[in-house]
């Protein structure tokens, strides 16, 4: 099912909606990185729909008025796709298609086409194409509403209810497989997670596009694929680092987004189990991006999920060579938001006071990488000396290295 192949860049628009549940300011944010997504997947995004509602129309998600908008001004300018910034249900879908006649997608299938393109092993597209079994199935029906054209009469029905239950029972069928096959790639898997030897493992997570990569090649000083698209890298990378006289295990891991589809979640098990069985996480996160205390609360929620919110922790704020604020006027007596806070003044609020270490760095220029790297030896080193007590890999300090490699 899944095909890797370049996309061409198709005109698209999207829609959302301001709800009790959702502000204007936080819908705003969630299109920006929805027009993000689109570019990934290979889309330009021509317009923006918003519409106030209390909440989604059960058959439509839109209301009537703003779908007949949208279906016009498609038409009009002769759009190909429409992009719902949530999850639709399976009739909500089928309605969508019917009145705008043109391919409707939401929130989770542009994720799942991302991941579609992205993946590179022959275990990450099987991840991904059980995910998208999974959420084709209960949508299968709007695939054949072409019979719903059909006129009535014997043998006119009949054939396409049987053709959509074969093709029910082949997807199961196929899901079963797949799930059969990642039991044994995860068994694989964590026998070479076993067989890693007596070193620390460590293991980079964040919100997608936050740098992880880029910082994993300046640690190991290898060559992980890295570029400034969302979900960039799919596939679990392992190396080995060693700061001063101490080895350890770095994992670079798929990012995380809001609104993560449960099928991604529930496929990529094996993948986040590298990000359950690490001893160390370090958590990146974008310090240049408005939202990036979302981004962290994001995160930690998925932690939680997987069960990997008690591990110990660095927090890694990269990407300040891209950080700047608006400075407030001496005479400008009201609250300022999160743009004109100083970098600075970020460093003496919550932050400060983490329970975890914490570090300002830039991947790209290494700014600040002897504090980060000193911070990462004494947490694995604090680590290792507690499982390996009697190992001799140390026989000199952090700051003895330092000293001869000067």
């Amino acid at each position: 099912m899944i095909e890797n192949k370049e996309h061409q860049y198709e005109k698209a628009v999207l829609v959302g909606l301001i709800t009790q549940n959702q502000s204007e300011d936080k819908l705003i944010e969630y299109m920006d990185e929805l027009e993000f997504l689109a570019f990934t997947a290979g889309a330009t995004v021509d317009k923006r729909f918003t519409q106030r509602l209390t909440q989604p129309d059960s058959k439509t998600f839109v209301g009537k008025g703003k779908m007949e908008e949208i279906r016009d001004y498609i038409k009009e300018q002769k759009i190909g796709t429409v992009i719902f910034d949530d999850e639709l249900s399976p009739s909500q879908l089928k309605n969508l298609e019917r009145e705008m006649e043109v391919k409707v997608l939401d929130r989770t299938n542009l994720i799942l086409d991302i991941f579609a393109q992205r993946a590179q092993t022959s275990y990450a597209r099987t991840q991904v194409e059980l995910a998208q079994y999974q959420y084709l199935l209960p949508r299968l029906s709007r695939m054949w509403s072409h019979l719903d054209k059909q006129k009535g009469g014997i043998g006119m029905r009949g054939p396409g209810e049987t053709e959509i239950e074969t093709d029910r029972r082949i997807i199961r069928d196929r899901i079963t497989l797949l799930k059969d096959k990642l039991k044994v790639i995860d068994k694989q898997m964590g026998t070479q997670r076993n067989n890693r030897g007596k070193m620390v493992r460590t293991a980079l997570v964040g919100y997608t596009n936050v740098g992880k990569s880029t910082l994993m090649n300046a640690l190991s000083k290898s060559d992980v694929f890295a570029e400034n698209k969302l979900f960039a890298t799919l596939d679990t990378t392992v190396r080995k680092v060693v700061i001063g006289n101490l080895p350890f295990l770095l994992t670079d891991t798929v990012g995380f987004i809001r609104k993560l589809p449960t099928q991604l979640v529930e496929s990529f098990k094996s993948t986040l189990d590298e990000v359950r069985e690490a001893d160390l996480l370090i958590h990146v996160v974008d310090i240049s991006h408005e939202s990036f205390e979302d981004h962290i609360n994001s995160v930690n929620e998925i932690l939680q999920e997987i069960d990997a919110h008690q591990k110990p922790m660095i927090m890694v704020f990269n990407k300040i060579d891209d950080f700047s604020y608006e400075k407030k006027e001496e005479d400008d007596l009201m609250p300022g938001s999160h743009k004109n806070i100083s970098l600075e003044e970020w460093k003496k609020t919550w932050m400060a006071k983490s329970k975890f270490p914490t570090v300002f760095i830039s991947a790209l220029t290494k700014e600040n990488f002897p504090e980060m790297k000193k911070m990462i030896y004494d947490e694995v080193h604090r680590i290792h000396i507690s499982r390996f007590p009697y190992n001799d890999l140390l026989f000199e300090y952090f700051e003895d290295e330092e000293e001869v490699n000067e």
